[in-house]
Order: C-alpha cells, then structure tokens, then sequence
C-alpha cells in the first residue's frame, strides 16, 4: 500500500439526500453507493483516507421531526442531533464503502468516529447567530417561539421566519491522535459528520457541547492539517469554482494561487453560503502546511485526482 499520499475527502450532505428526493432511507443508501464509488476506487488504489461529510437536509429533518413529537417526548438540542447523526450518517457511509471493497476484494477496515470539534466560546457568532436550522414559521408565530424556547429567529426570504443558531469557527479536533493513527495505518476513517460537534472547553480543562452547527468544510480543513493531510478534496455540485458565476461573464477556473483565493475571496466572488466558506478552507489548509486543496463534484473526484479537472488551489 501506498502511505505516501494521504487524503481528506469533504463529501456535501447534498450528496447523500437530494434537493428533488424526499429523502427516504432507500435513496439515501443508493445516493451514498453512488457517492462513494470513487472513494473505493481511491482505497483499492492504496491512498490513505479520512472522509468527512455534510449533514444540513439531515439537520433539517430531524429538527421538523423534533417540533412535530415535542407534546410527546423532550427537544434534544443541537448538538447531540448532530452526534446522532455521525452515528446514522456514518453507518450508512462505513457499510456501504466497506461492501464495495469487499466486493473488490479489498482487505481494508473503515470505521466512524463520534468527533468533537473545539470552538471558542467567545466566537462572536454566539451572540449573533445566522445559521438558518430548521423549519420555517410564520411570522405571528415568532415571539412566542423566542419567548417559550428561547430561540433567536430572523426572516429567511422566500421561505418564513426561521431559528438562527451559531456557526462558530474550528479550532481543534478533540479526537485528531487516534484519527491520524488510524488514518496512516491504513483504516478508512469517517469523520468530523456535519462539521462536528461542536465543544467548547471549560475553566476546569472538560469539554461541554453548546447549541450550534460548524461548517463541514472549515472543520475538514482542520483535520488535514491535524492529521498531515497531502491533499484536502471537497466535493460540491459543480466541477470546477468560477469567477463571476451565473453571469453571461461567468469563467471556470482550472487552477488559483493562494494569492488568487484570498484577492477573489475579498472581492465578494464567492458568496459566504456557498463556495466562499469551501475557498476559506482551502485558504487554511495551504496556510498551515497542505500541499493542494481540489474543489470539484463528486462525480469527478477520479479525474480530479488525475489532475484532469477540478480547481487547484496550491501555495
């Protein structure tokens, strides 16, 4: 096996329940053997890799799941719904990827890991939450929901009133020692599902989950440069990142320096809720040590890796 190379792959959570599905158990299995074809291909191939994931469609769910049995059983709070699901998402994930090596006959382990991602308890996103969660309410339903739950709710244009939660900035993975270990050993590790849950540390050095989603690609950044990544690959819905995109100016880029990034970055050209926190992950990565980060779909990772398409983003 080839342990030179060692990858993260940022895979969205898009990839595995679709805008135009309804997101049943059934397809999100077939999404997910689709989705990680590839991703065996890589493994049979020899490369070391740590494979993170999105949960936001699942966030979503669950949350109207949650407002839909509260008369019958207590709320639980954001960040053990983000646990739950690295545990579901994961599943799905690790069975599914170890079947297509076994059907190769592929002597590799893949195994998922609960992660727990360090965030400062001063962000200054918790005091001012914009991350949209959940189901959307309309308006005269706003101040009761804030006064009786305590939430902070803002208008998502297009879709009603909506909870706002922080969106706090990673600064450790809590478990990157026996990710790394795993990793460079040869077992298929999937981690940081959804960002992570986010912790902050308290005054006496434990850790304490707090209400709140971190972002799955900013949370992979970290990662690689914890476990001494090579390459970062973060899957999207588009092959290459563009300047000007959606405009009859729109220009696919094959390639960026880290220079470009940070220019474009500050030039408005990638818009925060989209590609803009994907070229901030690839702006940290390169920053503390990493060799590239690839932005490309799922469905051309291989040719990615081959150097075919993609955008590049190297030092």
């Amino acid at each position: 096996m080839n342990r030179s190379k060692t990858l993260v792959i940022a895979l969205g959570g898009n990839a595995i329940t679709r805008d135009s599905e309804e997101g049943f158990i059934e397809q999100q299995f077939a999404n997910t053997r689709r989705a990680l074809k590839s991703v065996a291909t890589l493994a049979a191939e020899g490369f070391n890799i740590a494979l993170t994931h999105g949960n936001g469609p699942q966030v979503g769910n669950y949350l109207i799941r949650i407002e839909e049995s509260r008369h019958l059983v207590p709320p639980l709070p954001l960040n053990i719904i983000v646990a739950d699901l690295q545990g579901g998402m994961g599943y799905m994930l690790q069975q599914t990827l170890q079947n297509q090596l076994w059907s190769r006959r592929i002597q590799r382990q893949v195994i998922t890991v609960v992660t727990q991602v360090l965030v400062d308890k001063n962000d200054p996103s918790m005091t001012n939450p914009t991350k949209f969660v959940g189901p959307a309410f309309p308006e005269d339903a706003v101040p009761k929901l804030q006064k009786e739950r305590g939430w902070q709710m803002k208008e998502d244009v297009g879709r009603g009133w909506r909870r706002v939660v922080p969106s706090p900035h990673p600064l450790a993975i809590i478990e990157r020692d026996i990710i790394r270990e795993l990793v460079h050993s040869g077992i298929i590790a999937i981690a940081c599902g959804g960002g992570g849950i986010p912790v902050i540390e308290t005054e006496n050095g434990q850790h304490e989950g707090v209400e709140g989603v971190i972002d799955k690609d900013l949370a992979s950044a970290v990662l690689a440069g914890a476990i001494e990544a090579d390459a970062l690959y973060i899957l999207t819905a588009v092959e290459r990142v563009a300047l000007n995109y959606a405009t009859p100016e729109q220009v696919e880029l094959s390639s960026m320096t880290l220079a470009d990034a940070r220019k474009w970055l500050a030039d408005g050209q990638f818009p925060p809720g989209s590609m803009g926190p994907k070229i901030e992950a690839a702006i940290q990565f390169i920053e503390q040590g990493g060799r590239e980060c690839v932005i490309t779909s799922t469905e051309k990772l291989l040719e990615a890796i081959q150097g075919k398409t993609g955008t590049r983003i190297t030092a």
